[in-house]
């Protein structure tokens, strides 16, 4: 670290806190002219980047995420916070990943598999989109697979 008095590039760390916000806090001093700085150390995530079903590639953008599965949601009794929950959750499942790029295709079977789990209208109405379904059988056959499904807390 750079001493922002003399440009010494030699400093040491005298005291060390970690913030709510997942920022380090360090209280140093310069070794050369012994004046006392802050400075704060947070990670920075690199984007995920997204392929498109028709080959574009675009940045993760969680607030996309929470729209598709809030038109899901509609008027169902589910909360804008396991909403937030869900999508955190996807994000770091993404991030854990490791991968450059992560698929549509992906995505959306994380959002169905949560989805799933806590409502089977919000589930079929994400699907029906993301599964891009043609006509009322391809409706009725994955409604028969939500019946042999258990229900989250039954």
């Amino acid at each position: 670290m750079k001493c922002p008095y003399c440009n010494h590039t030699e400093t040491k760390v005298l005291e060390t806190r970690e913030t709510e916000e997942d920022v380090t806090r360090r209280r140093r001093e310069c070794l050369k002219c012994e004046k006392r700085f802050t400075t704060y150390e947070q990670v920075e995530l690199t984007d995920i980047t997204i392929l498109k079903k028709n080959g574009r590639r675009e940045t993760f953008d969680k607030q996309k995420l929470m729209h598709s599965m809030q038109i899901a949601v509609r008027k169902r009794n589910i909360s804008q916070e396991k909403l937030e929950e869900i999508a955190s959750n996807i994000e770091a499942k993404l991030r854990s990943m490791m991968e450059k790029e992560i698929t549509t295709k992906q995505i959306g079977e994380l959002v169905m598999k949560q989805l799933k789990k806590i409502d089977s209208v919000a589930y079929i109405r994400f699907a029906s989109v993301y599964l891009e379904f043609q006509d009322i059988d391809s409706f009725r056959r994955e409604m028969d697979s939500l019946k042999q499904v258990p229900k989250e807390g039954a």
